[in-house]
């Protein structure tokens, strides 16, 4: 038999070897120390979050899982019944994936056998490291502070504060970086869904980054949405036309955003079940009071789907100005057109129309509404 035979005869016994077809996954799963007939359960991510798609018995120590995959890779995770300490995430992909459960500590929990859960875990190792430092960077500091908050010492809480959000950023630096070096792996795209989400890097970092990824991530459910944001970035970007909309009213009367323009219009993206919007609702409140009359203009954006709710919040919270919802929650198109993912989220437009600034707060908002209305 020729080399070239035997090469063939041999990549002919790996995929008998196979225990899965195209399109769908297996995961073997180990859970040692859980008793026999406890639950594994696993969930998939939805835009209202994680929702079970299957179960089974954990038998010595093991548990499976067979089935079809979706449209490509998509983030999922195994929850064991009984552990009370959080749920083990991977990549749901076809191909043999492989769960190794820590019942003690769920975050040293192993996933790999396929390559985006081998680069899943790469990531978990790497984050994992900053994130050791960082719990005994508060654990050796935590007393340290407690004196301090006591003794009103704000220079020493300062300090310390300042020390424990360096983990964060050096937490954002690595993802970004493991972004950069790993154009191809799904796992980027979901950083990227992750930064977008708590909007701790640049917008034009993120789009940049996005740009590198390959096809087959951008064709992702994830990279699709990530996608979206890329593209709205160019509708809100500083210096554009802000995008038109129009939504109905309390009672029920559809406004625009044109027909609501000032000679400075806030658009403020708010819900009622929102902390820290009602929170800031007062200051904006002290905001419109101070300059309406000068040409000031609000325009309110909510992301209620409860309609008595989001009445009840704009009386209690004495929000005169216009306010609009179509009372979808996260699924607002005016959100979406706007590429909101947090809340609360500002834009402020010129007597033109135009995006000048995007999300200040207090002083600072104070400050530039002041300068834009002495123009």
């Amino acid at each position: 038999m020729t080399k070239k035979l035997l090469l063939l005869a041999g990549l002919s016994i790996l995929a008998s070897c196979s225990k899965v077809g195209d399109n769908e996954f297996l995961i073997t799963g180990t859970a040692e120390g859980i008793e026999n007939g406890k639950m594994a359960i696993l969930q998939l991510q939805d835009d209202m979050g994680p929702i079970s798609k299957d179960t089974v018995k954990i038998e010595n120590g093991k548990f499976e899982f067979k089935g079809k995959t979706g449209e490509g890779p998509e983030i999922a995770f195994v929850v064991i019944e009984s552990l009370n300490n959080g749920m083990v995430p991977f990549i749901l992909e076809n191909g043999e994936i492989n769960l190794n459960v820590d019942k003690d500590t769920i975050q040293k929990s192993k996933i790999g056998g396929t390559g985006n859960n081998d680069k899943f875990q790469e990531y978990n190792d790497g984050a994992g490291a900053i994130y050791k430092k960082m719990v005994s960077f508060q654990k050796a500091n935590q007393q340290k502070f407690m004196d301090a908050r006591k003794a009103n010492d704000t220079a020493v809480m300062h300090s310390l504060t300042k020390q424990n959000i360096g983990f964060q950023k050096d937490m954002d630096k690595f993802s970004e970086s493991f972004v950069e070096k790993n154009p191809t792996t799904f796992i980027s795209c979901l950083l990227l869904e992750n930064f977008i989400g708590r909007q701790s890097l640049e917008a034009d970092k993120i789009v940049k980054l996005y740009n590198t990824l390959s096809a087959d991530v951008k064709k992702t459910k994830s990279g699709k949405r990530v996608g979206d944001f890329a593209n709205s970035q160019k509708a809100v970007k500083t210096g554009n036309e802000a995008p038109n909309f129009s939504a109905p009213t309390p009672e029920g009367k559809t406004v625009s955003l044109k027909e609501s323009l000032g000679k400075v219009t806030i658009i403020d993206f708010w819900a009622s079940w929102c902390g820290p919007c009602r929170a800031e609702n007062p200051n904006v409140v002290a905001l419109y009071n101070e300059f309406h009359a000068k040409g000031l203009n609000i325009i309110g954006v909510s992301l209620d789907k409860d309609a008595d709710k989001w009445k009840e919040a704009i009386a209690k919270d004495k929000l005169v100005w216009t306010q609009v919802s179509n009372l979808k929650y996260w699924q607002e198109p005016i959100a979406k057109q706007y590429n909101v993912g947090v809340i609360p989220a500002t834009f402020i437009l010129d007597a033109s129309g135009k995006i000048v600034v995007k999300d200040l707060k207090g002083a600072e908002l104070k400050a530039k509404i002041a300068e834009l209305l002495a123009k």
